[in-house]
């Protein structure tokens, strides 16, 4: 990967390991797993962030269950097809662990393009959000897909976004539980992840 590429997605979160690792794919002899850990905001309420790790990083760092760990990488999406439906899938890949940084829990960021045209829209308690989705460029011409929100001034600049403009985001990855009401009429709950914007400009 190209130092260009590293730069332009960079994100550290620091938390509890709530699942052990669980393998998930080998490629060229290297093995990957995956793991979830638990991210403290501010509030005390948690988010739950799904991160990828190969094998030759957890030599030196424990990843059971209960362990405070630190994960320097990227963000990154795929797409997953279930039910002949293709969704949206992020998680962090790993390319570093450490202790963890309790001080500096959760930090990403990104410089991308926007892919869609973005969505202001004002709650019912009058607060502003735009939701935004940017691509980021990745080594051997992929970009990972990442959506993210942005709230009160910030939302209003974004909403002036053109498709294809090029902006910078600073911020921290969060997830979000939701109902998704299925075609049978049920009711699902389900988890969405996505940058919640701290900071959001144009780049030339």
């Amino acid at each position: 990967m190209g130092y260009e590429q590293m730069q332009n997605n960079r994100a550290y979160v620091a938390g509890t390991v709530v699942t052990p690792p669980e393998f998930s794919h080998e490629v060229l002899g290297e093995k990957f797993y995956d793991v979830v850990l638990a991210v403290k905001r501010l509030s005390e309420c948690e988010d739950k962030i799904p991160v990828t790790v190969s094998d030759r990083l957890m030599n030196n760092v424990s990843l059971t269950a209960g362990t405070f760990v630190g994960v320097s990488g990227q963000l990154r999406s795929y797409n997953k097809i279930t039910d002949g439906k293709s969704k949206l899938v992020l998680r962090i890949f790993a390319r570093e662990l450490d202790e963890g940084d309790a001080e500096s829990p959760n930090i990403i960021e990104l410089e991308g393009f926007v892919c869609k045209p973005p969505v202001y829209r004002t709650t019912p308690f009058k607060r502003e959000i735009c939701d935004l989705l940017l691509a980021v460029n990745r080594a051997y011409n992929k970009s990972d897909y990442i959506p993210a929100i942005a709230w009160g001034r910030n939302a209003r600049y974004a909403g002036e976004f053109a498709v294809g403009e090029k902006i910078a985001v600073t911020g921290r990855i969060q997830s979000r539980v939701y109902q998704k009401t299925l075609e049978n009429g049920s009711v699902e709950e389900r988890v969405a992840y996505e940058v919640s914007v701290s900071k959001i400009e144009r780049t030339e």
